[in-house]
């Protein structure tokens, strides 16, 4: 008998058609004798939904409140699941975040996860039910709701399996695993059936949406093995879709295992200001306090040697906070300057293969500048070069990419 932890996203769960689907599913893994729990995010559209009736009233939301309204999007979703497995004959219990007791820090909407008591959780599988969770919520210390932000379900799912020592967690999402790169962005993408932990946290970190970062980062820590197949709809019943392991295999047969691009890119520069210590923590602190994060970051010395000219990059939805903060910041450091653009975005290749290989930013550069591609900015890891270019590019950089670097080939 095996413990699995499956996650349904919001294109799984978006009808009652497809509410239905799910169920069966499970219903056929506990058939098999194992014990399920399943963790679900809002119906398709709904969280969409309730940001819009929030905006329609306020501006800029309270977060308090923003965290309270989210919430209750998952919450239709496992009482109307599990409705469906009782109709099945499945005994089944829906808990929200705060009743099987996720406690997370009080960063509201986009909390982390600090601790998860599963005894309640173990207690209901023990008494042969499947336990339908909430996901993308929990509660702090006070008692108050809070958020994990968007794609936080596969970090409740994996922190759950971690809770509960689960066999597998299972990560069911409109894709039968982890591409190459976008297939919507190139057709000859090739699904992956393995991929190291550590590609997968670059790839989720650079702009990969099959996974958030924060659910890798939990599987890696907590060495859950984690698998993403297709969801009830799309499946394909020999699929096995991409098991995310903790070896490292075929090194020198893969150099790129994969090519991530995020569209939600936005590069601030203040221009002018004090080359001396300190500085970058003037600039970035109070950015940092904001809870703002950063991304790229670049510092340059300028002509008179006296001033410096300081880049960083952050999410698109947190640029007209960070550049009235940079404002802020200027007139206090008497720069020059302060220069923003929200229209960039960032192409990154990953594999665990570059360790070996060398030439691999020369031949990226080379194919990228063949397009007549600009880069803006570099940053690169053992395992990673990220480059920054105009977004009108993505999709022609990405294709020349995967063209150069032969990724459409099968292992």
């Amino acid at each position: 008998m095996s413990l699995i932890v499956q996650k349904y996203g919001g294109t799984s769960v978006g009808s009652i058609e497809r509410i239905k689907a799910v169920a069966a599913r499970v219903r056929t893994w506990r058939e098999r004798g194992d014990r399920v729990v399943v963790v679900v995010s809002a119906m398709l559209g709904e969280t969409d939904r309730l940001v819009a009736l929030a905006k329609a009233i306020q501006a800029r939301p309270n977060p308090r409140e923003m965290d309270v309204l989210l919430s209750t999007g998952e919450q239709v979703t496992i009482a109307l699941l599990s409705m469906a497995l009782e109709d099945l004959g499945c005994p089944a219990k829906s808990y929200t975040g705060g009743q099987v007791h996720i406690r997370t820090d009080s960063a509201h909407n986009k909390a982390r996860i600090r601790k998860i008591d599963g005894a309640r959780v173990k207690a209901d599988l023990d008494a042969g039910c499947v336990v339908v969770v909430a996901g993308f919520q929990g509660v702090d210390e006070a008692g108050d709701i809070t958020t994990l932000g968007r794609g936080g379900s596969d970090t409740s799912a994996v922190a759950m399996a971690a809770a509960l020592g689960a066999d597998e967690c299972q990560i069911y999402t409109d894709v039968d695993g982890v591409y190459t790169t976008d297939p919507r962005i190139e057709p000859r993408a090739r699904k992956l059936n393995r991929i190291t932990f550590e590609e997968m946290l670059e790839m989720a970190s650079l702009g990969s949406k099959v996974l958030q970062i924060r659910a890798v980062e939990f599987a890696g820590k907590y060495r859950v093995p984690l698998r993403v197949l297709p969801s009830p709809k799309f499946e394909d019943e020999d699929g096995e879709g991409t098991l995310i392991s903790f070896e490292e295999e075929a090194v020198e047969g893969a150099v790129i295992s994969g090519i991530a691009s995020n569209r939600d890119e936005a590069k601030l520069t203040i221009l002018g200001v004090p080359d001396q210590p300190g500085v970058a923590h003037k600039i970035l602190g109070p950015i940092a306090e904001a809870n703002i994060e950063v991304d790229m970051i670049i510092q340059n010395v300028t002509a008179d040697e006296a001033t410096t000219d300081f880049t960083f990059t952050v999410h698109r939805n947190d640029y007209e906070r960070a550049l009235e903060i940079l404002d802020t910041t200027a007139r206090s450091l008497a720069a020059r300057e302060v220069a923003g653009d929200d229209r960039i975005v960032k192409i990154s290749l990953v594999g665990v293969g570059m360790r070996s290989h060398a030439g691999i930013a020369s031949k990226m550069f080379a194919a990228l500048a063949k397009e007549g591609i600009n880069i803006q900015m570099i940053s690169t890891s053992e395992i990673k070069i990220s480059v920054v270019v105009d977004e009108k590019y993505l999709e022609l950089g990405v294709r020349a990419l995967h063209q150069a670097f032969e990724l459409h080939h099968g292992d």
